[in-house]
């Protein structure tokens, strides 16, 4: 995911609408900050959060 993050900020944005432009910048294509991004700004497990990225992942891999 880094070494395509500024094709994949777009998509990661539609699908996780809270996430604000500083979080993208912080995060820079590293799994695991979007996972911990998305737990706190959803209210969310960890795991439910890395379950979301992986089903994510998946999606954008087709």
């Amino acid at each position: 995911m880094a070494g395509n993050w500024t094709q994949f900020k777009g998509q990661v944005r539609e699908q996780w609408g809270k996430l604000t432009d500083d979080d993208l910048m912080e995060i820079q294509g590293q799994r695991q900050q979007l996972v911990g991004k998305i737990q706190a700004r959803y209210g969310i497990s960890l795991e439910k959060a890395d379950e979301q990225v992986r089903e994510w992942e998946n999606k954008v891999a087709q």
